[in-house]
């Protein structure tokens, strides 16, 4: 394993962050893991070198962390940094279980806390902008958490650059605490996060953990087989996403090409490219399989010539804004 620093934290981290949205039940999404195989992959995980986990209130409404809190609940909670991000809402019959009012983000995060079995969050993140609070309410609920010492840091998630900056701004102006994480959409078929969203983090010292670096499996296999696993066949939001659109077959085509050069599998390449890039800290990998946990591993051991990357990204063009509105 490989680790960096996250952001300007000081916090050491794997650069590989294993994503928990596979953790849960299977009534959520058809291709979610059950306790006992999640717990498996959280141990080979570690094994392997992982020390940073991200989950989400909203995975498996709720179940995730809980699976996420009792695999870790075996170890030493200190050698391990942990994530989660709240702002969809949990419950139909209550409203204010969603959005970043401070009713919801305590009550939230609370629930949080209880379903992980722990006192204190490394990682606390806004899944998302809310357009009905004010970023100034929603960030003094925020910093009083980190005051209470319910989390360490706070990050944010997929929004458009200039509403990252304004929080930023608020944040400093008010004298509260800011971002230091962006969990933003980015992998080789969808750059556009390159265009402000990067520089801006670059700027300010932000850590990028960037969410679907495998473009929700579209850079495992070739484009025409997209839809050969059962998360391939189900998961109708990676089919929302513009990753056949513009250059993108070309570029599937292109990893696929360079993969079997390499003798290693797409994803890895896929992977590697990010692995290499400097404004990325550690990609969240998403998987449910410990193979494929193993696969991304040795992608870190993979080095792409610049003449590799500049093939792999020159058939890249321009596409919509895809993860946020």
């Amino acid at each position: 394993m490989e680790y960096t620093t996250l952001g300007e934290t000081g916090v050491t981290v794997s650069k590989i962050c294993l994503g928990c949205m596979s953790f849960g039940s299977g009534d959520w999404r058809e291709w979610v893991l059950d306790e006992e195989e999640g717990k498996a992959l959280v141990d080979r995980a570690i094994d392997l070198g992982v020390n940073f986990f991200d989950t989400a209130n909203m995975y498996s409404d709720g179940e995730s962390e809980r699976v996420l809190g009792d695999a870790l609940e075996a170890y030493d909670r200190d050698e391990f940094v942990v994530a989660s991000k709240l702002y969809f809402q949990m419950d139909d019959g209550d409203p204010n279980s969603g959005g970043l009012s401070r009713k919801a983000i305590e009550q939230e995060l609370e629930n949080s806390l209880d379903r992980l079995g722990m006192d204190t969050l490394d990682l606390l993140q806004i899944h998302r902008w809310d357009d009905d609070t004010p970023i100034e309410q929603t960030l003094r609920a925020l910093d009083d958490a980190v005051r209470r010492g319910q989390t360490r840091y706070l990050g944010a998630s997929s929004m458009w650059a200039h509403q990252f900056a304004e929080a930023q701004y608020t944040a400093e102006r008010q004298g509260l605490t800011p971002f230091s994480t962006m969990q933003n959409h980015y992998n080789l078929l969808y750059r556009e996060e390159e265009r402000e969203m990067l520089p801006l983090c670059e700027k300010q010292g932000v850590g990028v953990i960037p969410w679907s670096p495998l473009a929700r499996g579209w850079l495992t296999r070739p484009h025409e087989d997209a839809r050969s696993t059962t998360r391939g066949e189900t998961d109708d939001y990676a089919h929302q996403h513009p990753y056949l659109e513009g250059g993108g077959p070309t570029v599937n085509e292109r990893v696929q090409e360079l993969a079997e050069d390499k003798g290693v599998e797409m994803a890895q390449i896929g992977l590697a490219w990010l692995f290499q890039n400097d404004r990325v800290d550690a990609p969240i990998v998403g998987t449910t399989s410990v193979d494929h946990l193993e696969d991304a591993v040795e992608a870190l051991s993979i080095s792409l010539s610049d003449s590799d990357i500049e093939y792999l990204e020159a058939p890249y063009e321009p596409v919509r804004v895809s993860g946020h509105e």
